[in-house]
């Protein structure tokens, strides 16, 4: 059987780690730079026996129930064991001992210090002493022959010692190593040994390879070495049997060699790649555990057997053996981190050397059954796959027959050593937010909505179910007698799953709390040979993904809905709403990485496949830890390197790193278990595990925040941090658009408030470039900004004497607002309109309902502001603010800066009684409630950033509240509001088409064109069009001869367009009828108050003197236009 690999796990803090088995082998002993020594049942066992020996324990030995440290006071300590009760100090140095070892019957120790001295000291009396002088440096590491003849010694100077330990001389001196000053500068820390029993060899390390020297000849009987190590050696290992020879170098590789015919019989690469600074073989079998320079622990098994009587068919039989194990998929367990387990191999590679003294060897008879395979080579024979598969199926004859003989066929062809980038284990399915299943103890998942534990011991296997808004359900304890495995939690249910036995197939158990009949649960088994390996829960559904590559859908009563096909194996689920998204296996990654592709899928009325297994991107050599949703529904997933990851609607269905919580972690070994991600507020909520990768059940592990942070450039400068904060704004608003989009209902003052916060961001960001002479990057800041926010940059440009930066910017303005008013066709934003009105719309009682006193006070105080500059436009914004009574009049008012409401942009030559256009305006103004309070309330927000730019309030609307009618003449009315801030008629005028499109649909559809009166500058540009278009022959395009005509019909003086004003308003005025259809207003150029009074009264006396007769017809159109 090859050796395997189980995945290290924390042992102790980074740095220098020495490990060693007692005398059984039943406990693995470590210790570490934390000063403490540590005492594992297995690999496994989460809570090992902690002694502390002091600051830092630098090395350990374990004979007779007596534990030896070497620690950071300069003393030799003593402890009993397994106790750890102190028992003296056997020897002191002037400075820190390196090593300690002792020989083999235990009675004695010997220690090597950095003061250049070596001790022996009795165990018994440790007066009995015996100091060895010689070395000119620190003592790296020393070696006691088995016959306690000779102590061998490694130092810092660059010689190997062997000493005669009755007379205390030297014997030999080799000068092998690199010279250093200190340990801590050592290539190699060069743990020396002996071959056990016999003592006839002493195995050095020495740069690449393992020197071996025979006993007092002292003569370099040969090396052993291996095309695959690429750095120093770091220490060697015997085998009990001193058969074996196990090296680790500084780069994480371990060799084990067959001394005798000096074939390479393992190599396993450490998972990291970290040092190997400790190795013990197991005393009894073939295990080799050890330790790395990170403070991690691990353990190789069934490396060779302890016997010596390991034959070549198990070396030669690994290699299709270990890629085989890296596709099975049949075994569930899973340990600490979620790629690897004891069941999982990582691949080592193997090769032994036929001697020709030795060809009667391959016809073996034997009286007993036992394993036999063929034997890979790289320089003459080579075995063929199918020679292999044929020997593996001889082996089962044999183990049936004992004593048949087996011959290994002659093969004569060669095939070279593979040396190329080797497969990656696939990594095990398991749930977000759960512990490993091999614990007695475990989380089966940790969410925002609960906790879910499971207990398997003797006294109890149960489930723990805790909710953490226990108004949702209470807490709840079920018995655990079908041993599930998996579990979700939801608003609505608990759902459970369990594997297959011989007995009884998968489960899937849902527990429906939220359920409003009495029958609160349903079970369904799965086909036989499948098993559930993911589930989650979602808005009224379940899913379960199974090993059949299956993912079946059910309802959350317990119907059966859709079943689909998966392209791989899967990894994980998880769901939110009506979102499901699936990781799963694309294929098999190679050098560590996985290979993984993800699928999101909506299941709502509208089914819609978002992502079509895209790949999902990871950290190098990483695998995947957390998968799920923020609370807002947007999905997110974490690496085991700590790289939080969201999905960027905004920039096609991307990935972004959002966070690395490997930042936040004070030790290389400390790490972050998430268990939910909020977008409002930017939270990353997770658990510290100090020293391991999940957290224990008990005590009650602490949930932590943490904060989100992009990796961009130049982060420690003003420029970098703004422009990580505005990104992440955009990003982390990004589920706003998506929920409104999808129907959901969202609070217009968050999307205000970031909405206002980005604008912040980048006028900060034009500023500083500004003054910085950028001023290109200014107009590429400008790109990204509102036109109100633009028009702000104008000013502050203009402001800085940056006349070019200004023009430019201007011309942004209009291309921006040119843009806006060819993007949609009429069709289009028809359709589009009624889709958000009916969204909109509302059945309780509106702002409609309240008095118009504070609408008078509102334009009032508006009008007394006509003739002010714009920087007055903050007080008038402020005002609107506070009022709350927002209805639809003041609501077009406080948009476009203007001094009456957006119908009033024709002169009423009438001025007719309130009563006679009573029915009119009622008509009107209730039936456009809906729409123009949500303007309101976008503006309102808006008028933060965009004090400046009072008289041009209407196209913010775009960005908050999409509606393609009102973004066209909101884009029609920029070009009427350019020309001067006297002439406010055009500005006004520009409000009644909006209003007119609005009401067009529930009054008269047939009448929306007639609604929509002429302005002054639509009049000049139909008469002048011809003109322009000789003048400039190459405009093609209505957007291009627009912004000409604007530029000249801005040169007109204020008499000229006043002219053309009032034409467009008589032309208008002429209908009667569409005259009583809209509010009348007062053309506010008159500007005296006289005539604002009266249209005050025109527009407040229809609200108190609502006629009750419409109000049935009303709630029946407008119902039945909600319902197309």
């Amino acid at each position: 059987m090859p050796a395997t690999q189980k995945s290290v796990r924390y042992g102790h803090t980074e740095g220098h780690t020495d490990v060693c088995f007692d005398d059984s082998g039943s406990c693995i002993v470590t210790c570490g730079s934390d000063g403490d020594v540590r005492i594992w049942e297995d690999l496994d066992d989460d809570d090992p026996k902690s002694i502390n020996v002091g600051e830092k324990a630098y090395s350990c030995a374990l004979k007779n129930g007596k534990l030896v440290t070497a620690v950071s006071n300069n003393t030799v300590q003593v402890h009993t064991f397994p106790e750890g009760v102190p028992d003296g100090i056997l020897t002191r140095f002037t400075t820190n001992a390196n090593h300690v070892i002792f020989n083999d019957d235990g009675t004695k120790i010997a220690a090597g210090s950095s003061d250049f001295l070596v001790k022996i000291v009795d165990v018994v009396d440790c007066s009995q002493q015996k100091t060895f002088r010689g070395h000119d440096a620190p003592v790296l590491s020393l070696s006691f022959d088995p016959k306690d003849i000779f102590l061998a010694s490694a130092s810092c100077d660059g010689s190997v010692r062997v000493w005669h330990i009755s007379d205390q001389t030297c014997a030999i001196s080799w000068p092998l190593l690199q010279k250093c000053n200190d340990v801590v500068n050592a290539k190699s820390i060069c743990r020396l040994a002996w071959q056990p029993k016999s003592g006839k060899l002493l195995a050095i390390p020495v740069e690449k390879s393992v020197k071996l020297y025979r006993r007092e000849t002292w003569s370099n009987q040969f090396d052993l070495s291996d095309s695959f190590i690429s750095q120093n050696l770091n220490v060697v290992t015997w085998s009990p049997c001193g058969q074996y020879l196990a090296a680790g170098s500084i780069n994480g590789l371990i060799i084990v060699w067959n001394v005798e015919t000096k074939a390479c019989m393992e190599r396993v690469k450490h998972e990291k790649g970290y040092a190997i600074c400790g190795l013990a073989w197991h005393p009894t079998c073939g295990q080799i555990c050890y330790t790395d320079a990170e403070g991690n622990l691990g353990l190789l098994e069934n490396v060779c057997d302890s016997s010596g009587k390991t034959s070549r068919s198990k070396v030669s039989s690994r290699v299709e053996k270990d890629y085989n194990d890296l596709f099975d998929g049949e075994d569930t367990s899973n340990p600490g981190d979620f790629i690897h387990d004891s069941a999982v191999e990582i691949p080592s590679f193997s090769k032994g050397v036929l001697d020709d003294d030795n060809d009667d060897d391959l016809t073996l008879a034997s009286s007993r059954s036992r394993h036999r395979s063929h034997i890979l080579e790289d320089d003459e024979n080579s075995v063929d796959v199918t020679v292999l598969k044929s020997g593996l199926l001889k082996e089962e004859e044999e183990d049936d027959q004992a004593g048949r003989s087996h011959n290994l066929p002659v093969v004569t062809s060669q095939r070279p050593f593979y040396d190329g980038p080797m497969p990656t284990p696939r990594q095990r399915p398991f749930q977000s937010g759960s512990t490993p299943l091999h614990l007695t103890h475990r989380f089966m998942v940790w969410n925002s909505i609960g906790i879910i534990r499971c207990y398997n011991d003797e006294q109890d296997n149960a489930i723990d179910v805790e909710f953490h808004d226990t108004s949702i359900h209470h807490a709840t304890h079920l018995s655990n007698t079908l041993n599930y495995t998996v579990a979700d939690l939801s608003h609505e249910a608990i759902l459970l799953a369990s594997e297959s036995t011989d007995e009884l197939a998968s489960k899937l158990h849902c527990l429906h709390f939220s359920s409003w009949d009495s029958s609160k649960e349903w079970m369904v088994d799965m086909p036989q040979h499948e098993d559930i390996e993911a589930i989650c829960l979602g808005q009224g559904w379940a899913a379960a993904a199974t090993s059949a590559l299956l993912v079946r859908l059910f309802s959350i009563g317990g119907v059966q809905k859709e079943i689909f096909s998966l392209p791989g194996p899967v990894v994980s689920m998880a769901g939110h709403g009506e979102q499901l998204l699936i990781v799963f296996h694309r294929g098999t990654g190679c050098d560590g990485d996985q290979c993984l592709g993800v699928q999101l899928l909506e299941l709502g009325k509208m089914k819609k496949h978002v992502l079509f297994g895209n790949p999902l991107p990871l950290t190098r050599k990483s695998y995947l830890a957390w998968v799920g949703f923020s609370a807002e529904g947007t999905p997110c997933y974490v690496d085991s390197e700590g790289c939080v990851r969201m999905l960027n609607r905004g920039l096609g269905n991307t990935w972004t790193p959002v966070c690395n919580t490997r930042e936040h972690c004070k030790g290389k070994s400390d790490h972050y278990w998430v268990v939910g991600i909020h977008e409002h507020p930017q939270q990353l909520r997770c658990i510290p595990c100090k020293g391991s990768r999940f957290p224990p059940t008990l005590p009650r592990p602490a949930v932590a925040i943490l904060s989100f942070k992009l990796p961009y450039c130049q982060i420690a400068t003003e420029k970098g941090q703004m422009e990580e904060q505005f990104w992440r704004s955009v990003i982390f608003h990004n589920h706003l658009d998506y929920l409104a989009k999808n129907g959901y209902e969202c609070e217009e003052s968050i999307k205000n408030q970031a909405i206002k916060e980005q604008q912040e961001l980048l006028m900060k960001m034009l500023a500083l470039s500004c003054q910085l002479e950028r001023e290109f990057r200014c107009v590429e800041l400008a790109e990204l900004m509102t036109q109100h926010a633009v028009n702000l940059a104008v000013k502050y440009a203009s402001r800085s004497r940056k006349l070019i930066l200004a023009q430019k910017l201007s011309e942004l303005a209009v291309e921006k607002a040119a843009e806006l008013a060819t993007t949609q066709a009429e069709e289009e934003e028809e359709e589009d309109f009624r889709k958000k009105l009916r969204a909109g719309y509302s059945n309780t009682a509106t702002e409609w309902d309240q008095p118009p006193l504070r609408n008078q006070t509102e334009e009032d105080t508006e009008n007394r502001g006509e003739a002010d500059d714009t920087e007055k436009a903050p007080e008038l914004h402020e005002h609107g603010q506070n009022s709350k009574s927002a209805d639809t009049l003041d609501a077009p008012a406080i948009k476009s800066g203007a001094v009456t409401p957006s119908n009033q942009g024709r002169i009423n030559p009438f001025k007719v009684t309130t009563s006679s256009k009573e029915s009119a305006m009622s008509v009107n103004s209730t039936r456009s409630t809906n729409i123009l309070d949500t303007m309101s309330k976008s503006s309102k927000k808006s008028t933060a950033f965009n004090r400046a730019a009072n008289n041009e309030k209407s196209p913010v609307i775009k960005p908050l509240i999409p509606k393609p009618k009102s973004k066209q003449a909101s884009a029609a009315s920029f070009f009427q509001k350019r020309p001067c801030q006297v002439d406010k008629t055009e500005e006004i005028k520009e409000e009644n088409p909006k209003i007119a499109s609005s009401e067009a649909p529930v009054l008269c559809p047939q009448n929306v064109e007639n609604q929509r009166p002429k302005t002054g500058f639509q009049m000049w540009l139909e008469e002048n069009r011809s003109n322009i278009l000789s003048d400039n022959p190459d405009f093609s395009e209505e957007a291009d001869i627009i912004k000409e005509g604007m530029i000249r019909f801005r040169v007109l003086s204020p008499e000229e367009r006043k002219a053309w004003t009032n034409k467009a308003k008589g032309e208008t005025a002429v209908d009667g009828v569409e005259a009583k259809k809209r509010k009348h207003v007062v053309d506010e150029s008159h500007g005296t108050e006289s005539q604002q009074e009266a249209a005050k009264e025109n527009m407040s006396m229809p609200k108190k003197q609502k006629p009750l007769g419409l109000s049935t017809s009303q709630k029946l159109s407008a119902f039945a236009f909600k319902q197309e």
